[in-house]
């Protein structure tokens, strides 16, 4: 490991024959980077992750964003109420 400006944890990575760099398990759970360049060839990567365009709304509708983080709050504190079976709709067709 080596220190390198006010970074907490820095690695040295070597490319290989053609110049790629593997970032392994780095990039665990990572869809993507943006790549920023510095004036004197320092270089920085931001992970990304992705969603479906089908779930942007969610985190562009700030109430109903937080109403799920509420639920999702409230479920690990085990403070959710059972609103009774879904099990009789099993067998319904979609219409």
């Amino acid at each position: 490991m080596i220190k390198v400006g006010t970074s907490k944890k820095a690695i040295q990575l070597r490319p290989d024959g053609k110049g790629r760099i593997t970032l392994g398990k780095l990039a665990q759970g990572v869809s993507s980077f943006i790549v920023s360049e510095y004036p004197g060839g320092g270089y920085l990567l931001e992970p990304l992750v992705e969603i479906p365009a089908r779930e942007k709304w969610l985190f562009e509708n700030k109430s109903a964003l937080e109403s799920v983080k509420r639920g999702l709050s409230q479920s690990t504190q085990r403070e959710t109420r059972s609103r009774g079976s879904f099990s009789k709709y099993l067998n319904e067709k979609e219409k």
